[in-house]
């Protein structure tokens, strides 16, 4: 049996008036198949009695296919790895293709995730600033990432630190406004994790009734805000970034110490989450910033904050020795009248 487009051709030769000859030169066959064709009913069947068919196309190489057991294994121990740190490492293994084959294969070896219903709630150039402790666990003990971002720009800092006290929120949030070049106007805290928990001092007190805390922020110049009620609409410039930075960052990559880990963070931080482009703005937070975030935040406080938390409770003046006791010799007194040359 003959393929449809080689009957529709003959066919059409036929009709058209051209020889056998011709025809079998137009097809490319010898005029022995054309004659076999006519002779076996080729013309009289239907074209359409047989459905179309077309053989399926040759797999074609592409670049990411020596790849794709880095990937899928990868993807099996972390799966929440972003393409862009796959992109990363499978360069490292010589990968030269670009990131959208890479993209697309990521896509079809994991479910891609829910989209947000949530349309976020925006705020103004330098108006606000979302803050939050994540933990994570490293092998060397848990440790506490401080997360603050700009609510415009969506600019992000973060610094890990041993423990979740008062003393190393404002001592981070300094470095963060040192970081940005200024203060936002308020900064946004989830009511239920400003509970300072390791800190004695602190008496368990929540964030807002911390007089230290109101004092710092009047130093800083910016106003303390409470997300209540809770709602992913108010705290998702914040939540948000805490699963992007364990799954951009945090996820599959080695760290040597504390400080090698807050290293890599800060470079992370500069180099690929602030230049990245931005899901929800669609701008990336580093250009955002310097256009229209940088010059309407407060500008930085002269010096640094003196807490009262860290103030010694004891003098530092050191007590002074205690006098040496002095003892003395008794004598009769004709010892002294000999030593004095009188006679008695």
């Amino acid at each position: 049996m003959y393929g449809r487009e080689q009957r529709v051709l003959l066919r059409h030769y036929l009709e058209r008036g051209l020889s056998k000859a011709e025809v079998a030169r137009e097809l490319g066959v010898s005029r022995r198949t054309v004659y076999h064709w006519i002779a076996s009913g080729q013309l009289e069947r239907e074209l359409d009695e047989a459905p179309l068919r077309y053989a399926p196309r040759p797999p074609v190489a592409r670049k990411i296919d020596p790849f794709r057991g880095i990937i899928d294994a990868r993807l099996s121990e972390f799966p929440k790895l972003t393409a862009t740190r796959l992109l990363e490492e499978i360069r490292a293994a010589g990968y030269a293709g670009g990131y959208t084959q890479l993209k697309q294969y990521v896509r079809g070896a994991r479910p891609a995730p829910p989209p947000d219903p949530v349309v976020r709630f925006e705020t103004p150039p330098g108006q606000q600033g979302q803050v939050d402790f994540a933990e994570f666990h490293l092998p060397w003990g848990k440790r506490y990432a401080l997360l603050v971002v700009l609510g415009y720009s969506r600019l992000l800092w973060l610094q890990f630190y041993s423990r979740q006290t008062m003393a190393v929120l404002m001592r981070g949030l300094e470095d963060a406004f040192a970081f940005f070049g200024g203060v936002p106007t308020e900064l946004l805290f989830d009511q239920m994790k400003a509970v300072i928990i390791d800190d004695e001092r602190a008496s368990g007190g929540r964030l807002l009734e911390n007089a230290e805390f109101v004092r710092f922020a009047a130093h800083c110049g910016f106003r303390i805000r409470a997300c209540r009620p809770y709602r992913a609409r108010t705290k998702g410039k914040v939540e948000r970034p805490i699963g992007y930075v364990r799954q951009s960052f945090f996820y599959g990559r080695s760290f040597l110490n504390d400080a090698d880990l807050n290293a890599q963070a800060l470079s992370w931080a500069t180099h690929i989450a602030n230049v990245r482009l931005h899901r929800t703005t669609q701008e990336r937070p580093q250009l955002r910033f310097d256009r229209d975030e940088r010059i309407l935040l407060r500008p930085l406080p002269l010096r640094r904050y003196r807490s009262l938390m860290l103030t010694p409770t004891t003098s530092s003046v050191p007590a002074l020795p205690s006098p040496a006791l002095l003892s003395v010799e008794r004598r009769p007194l004709a010892w002294y009248d000999r030593v004095a040359g009188v006679a008695r």
